[in-house]
Parts: C-alpha cells; sequence; structure tokens
C-alpha cells in the first residue's frame, strides 16, 4: 500500500508514525506472525482506534520490516488514519504481510536509517515517532549512534520495544543506544507472545502523547 492521500489545508496533523518490526535471523517462523498479527490486532484494538480518532488533528502512519543491512521492506507507506475505514485498510495490509527475508543479522544502525529516510516524505505533523522493536543488538553494519549522526533525525523521537528471551544484552543496548528524543521511551515484551500486548501499550502512548518517564535502570 502506497502513496499518501492528501490532507485538507484546514486539517493539521498531530503525529507521523513510523512502525519498524524486527525479521532478522533470530525471529522463527512463528514468532514473525506473533509479531505481524500482533501488530495488526493491537491497531485495530478498540481503545487504540478510538485514540486515534479522538485526538485533535490526524495521525499519519507508515510501516517496514528489517533486518540486515540494506534489508528494509516498506508494508505501509504514509497513511491518513482519519476514520475506522482507514484504519480497518490498514490493518488488512499488516495482516497480508509476507516476510521479505529471513537469514540476515541485526542492522539496527541501517534501519534506523532507513526509519529517517521513510520520515523525509511524511506529511507535516506536530510530532514524529519512529518506534523500532527487536529482540536482538546490532551485529551488523554501523551502530545507532552512526545513523543518528548521519541520517536526518532532527525533530524525531525514536522509542523501542524490546522483546526479551533471545538476548541477554538487548534491553541495556535499547536503553543506551536506540532511544532518543525528548520523553523517548521504552515498552518490554516478555517474549513475541506478549508482543501484541505490549505493541497495544506503546502505540496507546504515541497516539495519545503520554509522558510516564524514563524506563528506570535495571
Amino acid at each position: 500500500m502506497s502513496g499518501l492521500i492528501a490532507a485538507p489545508a484546514e486539517a493539521a496533523c498531530r503525529l507521523a508514525l513510523v512502525l519498524a518490526l524486527d525479521v532478522s535471523s533470530s525471529v522463527d517462523a512463528r514468532e514473525y506472525d506473533l509479531q505481524r498479527a500482533g501488530l495488526a490486532a493491537a491497531l485495530d484494538a478498540p481503545d487504540i482506534r478510538h485514540a486515534i480518532l479522538t485526538g485533535e488533528g490526524d495521525v499519519a502512519l507508515s510501516v517496514y520490516e528489517w533486518s540486515g543491512r540494506f534489508q528494509e521492506k516498506l508494508h505501509l507507506d504514509w497513511t491518513y488514519l482519519r476514520g475506522h475505514a482507514d484504519i480497518t485498510r490498514a490493518v488488512a495490509v499488516l495482516v497480508g504481510m509476507e516476510r521479505s527475508t529471513s537469514d540476515y543479522p541485526t542492522a539496527l544502525g541501517s534501519a534506523l536509517g532507513y526509519g529517517a529516510q521513510v520520515m523525509t516524505r511524511a506529511p507535516d505533523c506536530a510530532r514524529r515517532v519512529i518506534d523500532v522493536s527487536g529482540d536482538g543488538i546490532n551485529n551488523q553494519g554501523f551502530a545507532p549512534a552512526l545513523a543518528y549522526k548521519h541520517f536526518p533525525f532532527q525533530g524525531i523521537t525514536v522509542n523501542g520495544l524490546v522483546i526479551l528471551g533471545h538476548d541477554t544484552t538487548v534491553l541495556r543496548h535499547y536503553r543506551d543506544e536506540v532511544l532518543r528524543g525528548p520523553g523517548a521511551f521504552l515498552e518490554l515484551a516478555q517474549g513475541f507472545e506478549d508482543f501484541e500486548r505490549a505493541m497495544g501499550r506503546k502505540l496507546y502512548r504515541e497516539i495519545s502523547d503520554i509522558v510516564l518517564g524514563a524506563l528506570p535502570a535495571q
């Protein structure tokens, strides 16, 4: 699904949100399905729909998957979520996603750089957020710090959804190297089975612009 429908001049956009899903080799087919179905279900949940449609201003959404360096695939190009029909169409795209690859490592720096490039085509919104989820640390290519140095991240907040279970260092890696910008936060999933709950909680915070404080050090 591609192409952003033009917004009326009088309609303000409050949030441009990019969702980035980890499909690196540590994610097996069952775990990928839990991510795909979990994201679709979270977006489709009544409280998320309500948060999207009752806020002041539009929400625009884009979704891509990432793994190794230069291994990104855009599944949902910029789409305004202005009504229930818009959300239903976006959910259908997410339900129907097909994994592009399964045998590449975890190139977080590259994934973040790609997200910044996607954001250059976003509508003019009051807030710009990249929401990256993953179960492991960067192990290929340049680090997140270099992505933040060399790609256009001005005015972009980066939040994280850490999927626990595969890598004991992933929480610290996301907290210390991935989070970026004022109010950036982490949400934790206790394994891929918990992805839907964690994604729903994070979407609600991002869409509603709720500030709950930083994740405490562990």
